[in-house]
């Protein structure tokens, strides 16, 4: 065990997961990282089809789904200057619900990154066939080849993911600003784009804002909710970096105002360029746009950064789900070999168990190439919504604690909690609720049961070996 000092009389426990890790993340990946988790697939590859059913209505969705993603991810900001960990909101569920907690809210996050996994490659497949040169391969030959590469660069060192993420996020962050500056001259020169001119009155002249009415808004909320989905993984990266106390509160307050330039700025700019109908969900709208303003080669340079982006999600997935499975493997509730790292401090066996769920999506692009996406992508929502709602029923169990005493809450704190926690739980429930009106929703809805029973076999099967001193009390 490393030893912990004790903070203001009170004693600091310390999570055996997080020993044995190197200190390889900079600053600058920890921004890059957060802007990661903000900006991926969601916005590149859903934003269309969601235009397409719900109009310039959203951006308002963006922004509300954004700010309770804010408050999720601000909830776990003051948990890790609390105490910084790999094991993150599994290790702060071991703390504050016992080990069973710790068992749900890994199992679940496993299930989001799995899913979500299989999510990108079929995205990464489906941008590669934009190019006639990967046309003729087969959409599940693609997705294989893109796990193959990103499991090859994850398992090398958690420098190379930090470096890797970095670069990602620089290019998608630079990809978004140089299409909106592009789509804000289209406007200001009033330069047509398929015999249409840019402006707020492509959304007026086209049913308004609520095109579709209120009830296409409000059923996209659980889709939209997975385009937040990496906001949380900015906690898992702050056990590998020196001086979370400094890196951690500028890198989650950044998320609020990222949300809102690149997500309701570049809905709002879509719907101004060209009709909310014209867009797809078989493509990016940026695609879109930049396919019919006739910019030479711009779609194919779009299209290589959303596919980028994928790639960048799919990398996060890996990278998070073999530190909460090693935090979990070695408190006895994750299979033994999860908890192995190699000779460069990558905890490999639970990335392999990752990517060999993803290995199944490979045969869902074999099966149902058409239908690939969406269905992972109710099956990832699932996931994210339990794992938001144990980081923040953590938080609500921590103040409690505070409040009794028993430790100090730290300067950075998440504003008018109880309050914010018991309305983000609430808008959770409800997101649950509303997967119930969508089809592919009601069938992972009805899925909840056996992800239940899953979930009591599997803890009835490792119970008698779990540990809980991993998780001990410092003097």
């Amino acid at each position: 065990m490393t030893e912990q000092t004790m903070l203001n009389g009170e004693h600091k426990s310390v999570d055996a997961g997080d020993e044995g890790y190197s200190k390889s993340l900079k600053a600058r990946h920890i921004n890059m990282i957060a802007i990661g988790g903000a900006i991926g697939t969601g916005l590149f590859l859903g934003a269309g089809g969601r235009l397409a059913q719900a109009g310039p209505a959203l951006a308002i969705v963006y922004a509300v789904c954004g700010l309770f993603a804010f408050f999720v991810v601000r909830s776990l900001g003051e948990l890790i200057l609390h105490r910084p960990s790999s094991g993150a909101f599994v290790s702060y569920a071991r703390e504050f619900m016992g080990e069973k907690g710790a068992y749900v809210a890994g199992w679940m996050h496993f299930l989001n990154w799995s899913t979500t996994g299989i999510a990108d490659i079929t995205a990464i497949a489906l941008y590669a066939h934009f190019w006639s040169f990967f046309t003729p391969i087969p959409q599940w030959v693609l997705a294989l080849i893109a796990l193959a590469v990103v499991l090859t660069l994850n398992l090398v060192s958690v420098k190379l993911f930090g470096e890797m993420e970095f670069w990602f996020a620089i290019i998608k962050v630079a990809a978004l600003v140089i299409f909106m500056v592009i789509g804000i001259f289209l406007l200001v020169t009033s330069h047509p784009i398929d015999g249409s001119i840019p402006g707020p009155q492509l959304i007026t002249d086209h049913g308004g804002i609520f095109p579709a009415g209120i009830i296409p808004m409000i059923l996209i909320v659980q889709g939209v909710v997975f385009a937040y989905a990496a906001v949380e993984l900015v906690g898992v990266a702050a056990g590998e970096t020196e001086n979370p106390e400094k890196i951690m509160p500028k890198a989650i307050n950044s998320i609020m105002w990222r949300i809102g330039i690149f997500y309701v700025g570049s809905v709002v700019l879509l719907a101004m360029l060209m009709p909310w109908d014209s867009y797809s969900k078989k493509e990016s709208p940026f695609v879109t746009v930049l396919s019919h303003v006739g910019i030479p080669h711009a779609g194919s340079v779009m299209n290589l950064v959303v596919l980028t982006a994928a790639m960048s999600s799919l990398n996060s997935g890996l990278y998070s789900t073999g530190r909460i499975l090693r935090s979990m493997s070695l408190a006895g509730s994750a299979p033994k070999f999860t908890g192995k790292m190699n000779k460069n401090q990558v905890p490999f066996g639970g990335i392999m168990l990752t990517a060999a769920v993803c290995v199944v999506g490979v045969g869902l692009n074999y099966l149902v190439p058409s239908e690939a996406f969406e269905i992972v992508l109710n099956f990832a929502a699932i996931g994210i919504l339990a794992t938001w709602a144990i980081i923040v029923l953590c938080h609500l169990l921590f103040v409690r604690k505070a409040k009794r005493g028993e430790l100090t809450r730290p300067s950075y704190r998440l504003p008018f909690s109880p309050f914010t926690e018991i309305v983000t739980l609430a808008f959770l429930a409800a997101v649950v609720v509303l997967m119930g009106f969508d089809h592919t929703g009601r069938i992972t809805l009805m899925a909840l049961p056996a992800i239940a029973l899953a979930l009591v076999i599997g803890w009835f099967a490792v119970r008698k070996r779990i540990d809980m001193s991993v998780l001990e009390k410092m003097e």
